[in-house]
Parts: C-alpha cells; sequence; structure tokens
C-alpha cells in the first residue's frame, strides 16, 4: 500500500484512489485479454463506475456481506476480494474464486462477504435481504448490500425485498447504480416515475449522490451503513453514474448511446476527481498518483499471468459444488 500514514486524510483517500485505479486497470485489462481470443464468455466491463463501489465498501466490515450482479467486477474488487483469483474465475481455472466454474457473471468469495454476483437482473435483490434477515434473527452486527442497476429497479423481487426489508426493519443498503442504460435502453425509456419513489413507496430513507464522486458516495453510505447497523432498518442509496463501454465487451456499437453524452461524462472522470481533490488539497502530487496508477496496471497484468499459469478444473470437478454436501 502506497498510502502516507502521516497524515490520517492523505492514508484514507489514496487508499480509495488505488481501490478505484485497480477496478479500472482491471477492466480494461479484461476486455483487452477477451479481445485477444483468451476468455470464455464474456465481460460487462464497470469503468466509469468506480466511484460507487469504492465509496460503499469503505464502510464494511469484512464480515459484511454483498451482493452483485453481472457487473460486479469492481464491487468484488472494493470489498478485498483477490485479483489474482478473480482473474483466474474469469479465465475458467481452478485457483478461480469458485473454481473456474462461475466465470465473470458468477464471482463469489465468501471470505470477503461476497455472496456472488448474478448473471439474472435482480437475482442478488432477494439474497442480499435474506441475507440481512439472518443477521438480524442471529443477532450479529453484520451489514448486507445488494449493488444493482436501474433495470433491476423494475424487477418485481425489489419491491417484494423493499417490503420485507422496510416491513421487518433489516439490516440491508441497497445501492442502485444508474449508468443511464439499460442493458441497450436509456433509462427513461423503460421506467416510468422516479428510481427513488419506488423505495419512498415503501418508507425506505432514500439517498440520491453523485456517483462520481467518490466521497460523496462515501458520506452516504457510511449514513446507511450506520442505519442498518444500528437496528434502524434499510436504507436506499441512488449513485448517478455513467458506464464507459457497451453492454459488454462483444457489443457491435448500435447507435443508441450519444458519443457527446459519453464525453460529458467522461469529463467528470471519478478518477480524474478525486485526484484534484488530493492534489489541490496538498494530499498528494501528480507524481505520487501516476505512482499509483502504474503500479495498479503492474499488478493487475501480474494477477493475469498468474491466472493464465493455473490449470483447469479436472474433469473429476464437474459434478462437485453441486449439492449442499459438497466439498467447497
Amino acid at each position: 500500500m502506497m498510502s502516507d500514514t502521516r497524515n490520517p486524510e492523505s492514508s484514507d483517500w489514496l487508499r480509495e484512489y488505488e481501490t478505484m485505479c485497480l477496478i479500472r486497470e482491471f477492466e480494461e485489462h479484461s476486455i483487452d485479454v477477451y479481445l485477444r481470443g483468451g476468455m470464455p464468455g464474456l465481460v460487462h466491463a464497470s469503468s466509469g463506475q468506480e466511484a460507487a463501489p469504492t465509496g460503499v465498501c469503505r464502510h464494511l466490515d469484512t464480515d459484511d456481506l454483498v451482493t452483485s450482479n453481472h457487473r460486479g467486477h469492481g464491487h468484488c474488487i472494493a470489498k478485498g476480494v483477490d485479483i489474482r483469483r478473480m482473474a483466474a474465475e474469469i479465465l475458467g481455472r481452478s485457483d478461480g474464486t469458485c473454481g473456474g466454474k462461475g466465470g465473470s457473471m458468477h464471482v463469489a468469495d465468501l471470505s470477503k462477504g461476497i455472496l456472488g454476483a448474478n448473471g439474472i437482473v435482480g437475482g442478488g435483490v432477494a439474497m442480499a435481504t435474506g441475507a440481512a434477515f439472518s443477521a438480524k434473527y442471529r443477532e450479529t452486527d453484520q451489514v448486507s448490500v445488494v449493488f444493482i442497476g436501474d433495470g433491476t429497479m423494475n424487477e418485481g423481487v425489489t419491491f417484494e425485498s423493499f417490503n420485507l426489508a422496510s416491513l421487518w426493519q433489516l439490516p440491508v443498503v441497497f445501492v442502485c447504480e444508474n449508468n443511464q442504460f439499460t442493458e441497450y435502453t436509456r433509462m427513461e425509456l423503460l421506467t416510468a416515475g422516479s428510481l427513488e419513489g419506488r423505495a419512498q413507496a415503501f418508507s425506505i430513507p432514500t439517498t440520491t449522490v453523485d456517483g462520481q464522486d467518490v466521497r460523496a458516495v462515501s458520506e452516504a453510505a457510511e449514513e446507511a451503513v450506520t442505519r442498518a447497523r444500528t437496528g434502524n432498518g434499510p436504507t436506499f442509496l441512488l449513485a448517478e453514474t455513467h458506464r464507459y463501454h457497451g453492454h459488454h465487451v462483444g457489443e457491435i456499437e448500435s447507435g443508441y448511446r450519444d458519443p457527446s453524452e459519453d464525453e460529458e461524462w467522461k469529463a467528470r472522470d471519478p478518477i480524474a476527481i478525486l485526484g484534484s481533490y488530493l492534489v489541490e488539497n496538498g494530499l498528494a502530487d501528480q507524481d505520487r498518483l501516476d505512482a499509483i496508477r502504474r503500479a495498479t496496471a503492474d499488478a493487475v497484468e501480474d494477477a493475469y499471468r498468474w491466472a493464465d499459469a493455473s490449470p483447469e478444473p479436472s474433469l473429476d470437478q464437474v459434478s462437485t459444488h453441486v449439492f449442499a454436501g459438497d466439498a467447497v
């Protein structure tokens, strides 16, 4: 870690800068691996959305629980999953977090509280709500967080989960990363009313933040996590953000995105915003930030080299991890 322990604020935000750079480098390198034909399946990159998982997960303990979605690499990295094992999972190798059986859309790591990413839209919402119920029933102080997109806000399971979470005052934080598109369609063409109104209808406290500013996300997330941990129920956190790439890496541009709008969002890049804050407040200089970018790029390259050397799962593993009694 390259943070400056002499200045607590510098140490704190340099760590988050490093996390966001690691997410960005991992996503961009993953795209490159796919385009070179080195990867089975598809990658749904989260480049541009780094502030939301980083700002939320900095307030979570290791045993707090997270469910994710098909665009979930950033959530896993922000929660502390080893990028070597993530890369191995994406490549379908036996040293992956799920033994190479889950792939990019189904990364899970129970040792870090990651109950799993999910290829089903809305698939993680009920899981996170159930995990929150479990924590309350067992009288732990664990908090459950689910990361969803704007498309999930039109799924029936989301409303059912909102209802139970509010009714039973469960310790769950619903984080919606509104990246403006539901797969290939603009959000406003699919969604009547407001995203916030869906949670407010169930009397869930709701906060909307600039999803490009990790400090704004962090402030709102701290309040939400504290509310959940102290027994005061759920929160809906809406982070307005933007993804820099298509729905998935294999997408052929079909004209549904406005290049000028993309450039407007990129002008407010979350990594650049935090970097400017650090430099303007004397918490780091540009050389320090550049060194972090280089180090994270090197770490990702190392992760993929390590993953590429990992063996593929053996045939005798094909029927394991199917039933509850299987070895993990």
